[in-house]
């Protein structure tokens, strides 16, 4: 009986796969077709249950190769040069097409007493001539566009260059023209700072926030240069102008309260309500947990100090010294510490505000450090303008 299931369910596979297969050749989907026919031959080709597979992978095989060779005519009968990299795809394709098939083969049709057709053809001559005249295209057109002044061509150059050296190793002097295109296609971002506040802003904190390295925001296409390089032309500039800071005056707040907990203290003789005592049905005392109720005086301090940075950025197109966008930005840094003292039992309060009975006042971080610490947040605010707003649009 099991052996009878398995049966069944081999056929019931083998059927819906049959019928994906006749639906793909159906909608000329004919590589689709031939891949799933494939897979299915893979095992047992010469099995009757096979043969369904080996009529639809001739048929899907021969229609494909009729509409690629159709393609092929019509695009060599234009004799267009933007043509040549779709006629070098198609050669391949009908190599490839016919290499994944040859291992299968031959792939015997039992009932016509013949094998499947497939004709096999050598496309090595026009798979090279091809290839040539789509290298020498790729590299005459990157030359064009690299003779405009406007970086999008230099952009497009260098990936018709690169795909030219992954086709073509190699090849005369891609490289050092992907390097040009590389230089000439990038935007270069001047970065730096203004101080339009009264305060001193920390050497420290400009330094840092202009250390593009730990950003990692360079692309492609956009390198940010915090020290300008004299042998490079900026096209953009972004300022981060420091526009106010705001330091509250050093202050230590006072509370006073009272925490009170009952902890078990030994053991009782439980009595009723006329003052007897509780026995059991042995005649025993019954005991039960005593309670007491313990206490603790509690004097916090809280040492306070907050920074509040206010600054713009610009972003400048120095091709016409117009301002392209700005965009507000604000940190605040809060010294917050907590110390405290007690009288009484001090597990009357919760064992993790026993911390801040261990502690001491501490100096007041001063100014520099206030205005230092709100670096970290404005830097995750700063390069967040930038992953969000790129200069070319």
């Amino acid at each position: 009986m099991k052996k009878i299931t398995l049966i069944i369910l081999s056929l019931i596979v083998v059927s819906c796969g049959v019928k994906q297969t006749q639906s793909m050749l159906s909608n000329g989907n004919y590589d689709g077709a031939i891949e799933k026919a494939i897979d299915a031959l893979r095992t047992n080709k010469t099995s009757k249950g096979k043969q369904d597979y080996v009529y639809l992978l001739e048929e899907s095989f021969a229609k494909a190769k009729a509409r690629d060779e159709s393609s092929l005519n019509l695009l060599i009968k234009e004799n267009r040069p933007s043509n040549y990299e779709r006629i070098y795809a198609l050669y391949n394709q009908l190599r490839n097409r016919q290499e994944r098939i040859r291992p299968l083969l031959p792939l015997p049709l039992l009932k016509e007493g013949r094998d499947a057709i497939f004709p096999m053809d050598d496309y090595s001559d026009e798979i090279i001539s091809s290839k040539t005249k789509l290298s020498d295209y790729l590299y005459s057109n990157a030359k064009k566009l690299m003779a405009s002044k406007n970086k999008i061509d230099f952009r497009q150059a260098f990936d018709d260059l690169t795909y030219l050296d992954q086709l073509n190793p190699n090849y005369k002097d891609v490289r050092s023209l992907m390097d040009e295109a590389q230089l000439k296609g990038t935007d270069f971002v001047h970065v730096y700072t203004k101080n339009e506040t009264n305060m001193v802003i920390p050497a420290r904190l400009q330094d840092d926030m202009l250390d593009f390295s730990t950003y990692g925001i360079n692309d492609k296409w956009t390198v940010y240069h915090n020290n300008r390089q004299k042998t490079i032309k900026y096209d953009y500039g972004m300022i981060v102008n420091f526009r106010d800071i705001v330091i509250s005056p050093e202050q230590v707040r006072e509370k006073q309260f009272i925490k009170e907990k009952q902890l078990k203290d030994g053991t009782k003789t439980l009595l009723d309500t006329n003052g007897n005592v509780v026995k059991d049905s042995l005649g025993n005392a019954i005991k039960i947990d005593n309670f007491k109720t313990i206490s603790v005086s509690i004097y916090e301090f809280t040492q306070f100090k907050s920074c509040q940075v206010t600054a713009k950025v610009d972003y400048i197109d120095f091709r016409n010294n117009q301002l392209i966008d700005t965009f507000p930005i604000s940190s605040e840094f809060v010294f917050d510490y907590i110390y405290a003292n007690y009288n009484g039992d001090k597990r009357a309060c919760e064992s993790d505000y026993y911390q801040f009975f261990e502690r001491r006042a501490v100096p007041f971080p001063n100014n520099e450090q206030m205005i230092f610490d709100t670096g970290e947040d404005l830097k995750a605010k700063l390069k967040s303008i930038i992953t969000n707003n790129k200069f070319r649009r």
